[in-house]
């Protein structure tokens, strides 16, 4: 009796279903990038690994990531971009420390 009575919807989903995807992709970056920046704090602090190493693991791991999840050319360019922004932030540091 109940199958004969259930009609499949007709609703257009499209717009349902690139926000859930958008949902999905940004929860995924948003992971990763913290993934890297603690990643690269736990090396470089908690354990001692000299900060040019520790960010080159890092990048290994976002750019494996990248490619392993198929993530595509932009994800690569916020890699490259987080690894220019963390170099600038050594700049500064090593600045810094000379000024003092």
């Amino acid at each position: 009796m109940a199958a004969s009575e259930y009609h499949r919807g007709e609703m257009d989903i499209t717009d349902q279903k690139s926000t859930w995807d958008g949902f999905i992709t940004g929860s995924t970056w948003g992971g990763l990038i913290v993934i890297m920046m603690v990643g690269y704090a736990v090396l470089a602090i908690a354990i001692g690994i000299n900060w040019i190493i520790s960010l080159g693991l890092m990048a290994i791991v976002g750019v494996a990531a990248g490619l392993l999840l198929n993530l595509g050319g932009r994800w690569m360019a916020t890699v490259v971009m987080l690894i220019v922004t963390a170099l600038i932030v050594q700049f500064f540091i090593w600045l810094f420390g000379v000024m003092i």
